[in-house]
């Protein structure tokens, strides 16, 4: 009996046992993923500081400049028409020459002409004969009609008869004038200075009046204008400024914007806005005197407005964008960063203004952004002053180019023109 007792005592105390053991090892899993859990976010929130590079906001001149597609638009250009019907006889021009105005160009056979002038001279001299006649019998009838001899009627119509020989000799003169004007068009001259064109038509065709497609075109090469449209946005700056007589320079690159190719002054303002684009056309004079711009070509016009005094500059890498909208990373006295919320100026590409929410000798990030958040830890690589805003190296502004700067020479040459 006592036997079986103490086996049922050793099986109840194993049944007991079995849950409590589940139990423990239940209680064991759990604190150990607590444990992993706790352990990673310590780790997280102990992350390493990050290597920036650094720069200090500093004060400086920023241009502010538009910058807009632009076209090169000749002076004048000039499709050279025969202004009456003949035979070509001869072309005295080369193709591509620069003429000057006045110049002699091609020769229409004259021989029709000079015989319609004779013509008409030979009918002034007979009229002037007769006119001379008539002036001779009303002097002649002047006498006998102060004496009473000869009816009031003859006299009148012998005064008639010599204002219709009058009229009749002007004219025979105007005949004569315009076979000196068709003369004249035979031989065909250079309307305006420039550079001529390809030939368009050869010796020995017949032209005539007005014929398409001409004789030759010239195109003025020297001075030049550009022409470029500004947007509604940006006129009333440029309006002020321009009507305070102050000139405004624009400064000329290529069309991959690699290398300025001349500059000049803006001259005209258009009278109309584009309703369809919603900006208004200007023109800019240039000298062109190494004739770097050829008639239509496309070019980029950086349009100097105005220049900033003692801005607050900072590099262009420093400035983000994201949710909070316009910012840099400030650093903190204790090696962190803070998002710095900030209102944006004009850019040359290299420097961009601030003009609300930060001060000069503030430290912003530069380099190594794409890995930070507000009040991360950093190590600082070195802060280094921004450059001068007036010292630009290249116009590179933002996209759509409303702003954008000069180059060191072109902004030394518009300071002095200024």
């Amino acid at each position: 009996m006592m036997s079986n007792n103490a086996a049922m005592t050793t099986g109840q105390v194993r049944r007991k046992r079995g849950p409590l053991i589940a139990g423990i090892v239940v209680a064991a899993i759990i604190a150990l993923i607590v444990l992993h859990l706790l352990g990673g976010r310590k780790v997280r929130n102990g992350q390493p500081a990050q290597m920036v590079g650094t720069a200090t906001a500093t004060l400086g001149d920023m241009p502010e400049t538009l910058k807009e597609l632009g076209t090169v638009t000749p002076t004048a250009t000039v499709n050279v028409l025969p202004q009456l019907s003949g035979y070509l006889t001869e072309v005295a021009y080369q193709e591509g020459q620069d003429v000057a105005k006045g110049q002699f160009l091609a020769q229409i056979d004259p021989r029709q002409y000079q015989i319609n002038k004779q013509q008409a001279e030979a009918q002034l001299a007979k009229d002037q004969a007769s006119l001379g006649q008539a002036r001779a019998d009303l002097a002649r009838y002047t006498q006998l009609h102060a004496q009473k001899s000869i009816a009031e009627q003859t006299f009148a119509d012998q005064q008639f008869t010599v204002q219709q020989d009058e009229a009749a000799v002007k004219a025979d003169q105007a005949a004569v004038a315009q076979d000196d004007l068709d003369l004249a068009y035979c031989h065909i001259t250079a309307p305006v200075s420039g550079r001529v064109g390809l030939r368009l038509v050869d010796p020995g065709n017949y032209v005539t009046a007005s014929s398409s497609p001409g004789i030759v075109t010239i195109t003025t090469m020297k001075p030049t204008t550009v022409q470029f449209a500004v947007p509604q946005n940006s006129l009333g700056q440029v309006l002020q400024r321009f009507n305070s007589g102050a000139k405004l320079p624009v400064a000329i690159w290529n069309s991959d914007n690699s290398k300025q190719i001349a500059s000049g002054t803006v001259y005209a303002i258009g009278n109309q806005m584009a309703t369809g684009t919603g900006t208004v056309t200007l023109r800019a004079t240039v000298p062109n005197d190494d004739e770097a711009l050829f008639p239509n070509e496309f070019v980029n016009a950086y349009l100097l407005v105005d220049t900033l005094k003692n801005a607050v500059l900072v590099p262009t890498p420093a400035v983000q964008n994201g949710a909070p909208g316009d910012f840099v990373y400030l650093v903190n006295a204790d090696d962190t960063v803070s998002v710095h919320k900030v209102t944006l100026g004009p850019s040359d590409g290299k420097n961009t203004v601030i003009l609300s929410g930060l001060a000069a000798g503030q430290v912003v990030v530069t380099d190594g952004t794409d890995r930070l958040s507000d009040g991360a830890p950093i190590k600082l690589a070195g802060a280094a002053p921004a450059a001068s805003g007036s010292t630009a190296a290249a116009p590179a502004g933002k996209a759509g180019g409303k702003h954008s700067g000069w180059k060191k020479k072109h902004a030394s040459a518009d300071s002095s023109a200024s």
